[in-house]
């Protein structure tokens, strides 16, 4: 053994290198780290940029129910979805439309009172469902009284030509003919159905082709993934929910015949605890076929263990608001077959293509922010033009069809996309969509894992499985990311002391990462 590598053995056996940093960088004092996974605090729903309807009763229910506004926010918007899906599309640009159905998913946990928000703000498509249904009621007892009796004058007429003989006959089989033809232009009204809630696919799409083409799936819960993975079926099933999403055509073939709806209009909103937003990821087929990236996402902070349990109920008037203006909108919409079609003024426009420039520039796969997640942020831009087709129906609830989007509808959905930008990065972080998110894991578990106060870049790098971390330049990106979030800090590199390589960069580990 050399001199030096004698000297070298005895100064790392009593910290000399740490005692010389500490000595000319004494440490500052650590702040608490940020979690893995989330980004800083995430923004709260911009409750104004809704119409002030909306806005209002969104406010009075979270302060009622002592829930973020997020939770209320994200069902109000599949509520109007729910009204206005299948009803209305946007115009964007050329052959651009987007239809202004949504898929919505709010993640708290459990205790969170997602069910009583969930009834606050949806109460009213209920009650417009119930209208609905008593309009048409009669009109359907008539149709079936019509088409019994015509059912029984068919069939006595296929008897008589049964039994018709010579000249008689044709005219017979003419008369049973014509018969059948009447039972068939009997068509009797189905009852109207805005939402469901615990529905496996293939009732789901029966029920939408019934309806027009034309549901809304609301639950305060996520059984409905498990249900689309195939827990029943045991084969995952996602086109409803693919085609319900983008309007394609969806066609049912039942015996003897096929139904269709030309134009799915698919609505989704779903209260789910954390942990589904995990799980789905895992699904077969959910992010691979396009159904994640078709999600708005919310992941509020929760406030479990700090609400008031003397707030103030929401106010009758703006109730009383809420629920008439929902309901018009609903009902008046309703029998729109053929679906409003919203344009856009001419600065709208040019404030909508400013935006996609900006959009476009996060989606570069080496610089852009969204360049991991550009399945859902391919989408992204549609996203904003459906909101921007919600807010401008909200706007007017009587006439907002007979005039264009206005710049600051646009101005105000842009304000929504960001906000479900920055939940969706965090979502998908969750995910594991994140490379040197799932680095900057793999290194911190290993942390945890041995309570290393201090470690060096060269000792992390033989510690770390090399099936992940091939070569020490592939540590960097984790490094950073972990730095960023205040887990570890690099240490000042020690004055040289002689001839040869630079000693290995050293990192302290954050005190609560050690004593966890």
């Amino acid at each position: 053994m050399t001199t030096a590598t004698t000297a070298e053995a005895i100064l790392n056996t009593c910290n000399a290198t740490q005692q010389l940093t500490d000595l000319h960088h004494p440490p500052t004092p650590w702040e608490a780290p940020a979690p893995l996974g989330q980004r800083g605090d995430l923004p709260p729903s911009p409750v104004h940029a809704l119409p002030a309807w909306v806005a209002d009763h969104i406010s009075a229910v979270a302060e009622e129910t002592q829930t973020p506004t997020d939770l209320a926010g994200c069902v109000a918007l599949a509520a109007l979805s729910t009204a206005a899906g299948g009803r209305a599309v946007v115009n964007v640009r050329g052959s651009w439309i987007e239809p202004v159905n949504l898929f919505v998913l709010v993640a708290m946990p459990p205790g969170s009172r997602k069910s009583a928000v969930f009834r606050a703000m949806t109460a009213p498509l209920t009650r417009a469902e119930n209208v609905l249904v008593d309009r048409i009621t009669p009109q359907i007892t008539e149709a079936e009284v019509a088409r019994r009796l015509a059912v029984e004058v068919a069939e006595k007429a296929a008897r008589s030509a049964g039994t018709a003989r010579g000249e008689a006959a044709p005219e017979a089989i003419a008369e049973a003919q014509s018969a059948a033809l009447a039972v068939e232009d009997i068509k009797v009204p189905v009852k109207p159905r805005l939402m469901a809630d615990d529905i496996t696919p293939e009732t789901a799409a029966s029920l939408l082709v019934e309806q027009g083409g034309r549901l809304a799936v609301l639950s305060a819960e996520g059984g409905i993934f498990a249900t689309l993975a195939g827990r029943y079926s045991g084969t995952p099933n996602l086109d409803l929910f693919l085609k319900g999403h983008a309007g394609d055509p969806l066609i049912i073939d039942r015996r003897g015949r096929s139904e269709r709806a030309d134009n799915a209009a698919l609505t989704m909103g779903l209260a789910v605890q954390p942990e589904i937003v995990s799980d789905i990821a895992t699904m077969p087929g959910f992010r691979g076929k396009g159904l994640l990236g078709r999600i708005l996402y919310s992941l509020p902070k929760s406030n479990v263990g700090y609400r008031r349990v003397d707030s103030a109920p929401v106010p009758e008037h703006i109730t009383s608001r809420y629920d008439a203006n929902l309901q018009r909108l609903t009902i008046g919409m309703y029998e729109w077959h053929d679906p409003a079609r919203l344009t856009l003024t001419t600065e709208a426009a040019e404030v909508f293509t400013e935006h996609r420039r900006a959009t476009e520039r996060r989606l570069r796969p080496d610089s852009g922010d969204l360049g991991h997640i550009t399945d859902w942020a391919g989408k992204f831009d549609g996203a904003v033009m459906r909101i921007a087709g919600l807010i401008h129906l909200a706007t007017d609830v009587d006439s907002a069809f007979r005039r264009p989007i206005t710049t600051d509808t646009v101005n105000a959905a842009i304000t929504l996309g960001q906000y479900f930008t920055a939940h969706a990065l965090a979502t998908f972080d969750a995910m594991g969509a994140d490379p040197d998110l799932e680095a900057a894991r793999v290194v911190h578990a290993w942390l945890h894992r041995t309570g290393t106060a201090r470690f060096t870049v060269r000792e992390a790098f033989t510690a770390l499985p090399r099936n992940r971390f091939r070569k020490v330049t592939e540590l960097e990106p984790a490094l950073d990311l972990l730095e960023q979030l205040g887990w570890i800090r690099r240490e000042p590199e020690p004055p040289r002391t002689g001839p040869g390589r630079r000693p290995s960069p050293a990192y302290a580990v954050h005190p609560t990462l050690r004593s966890a």
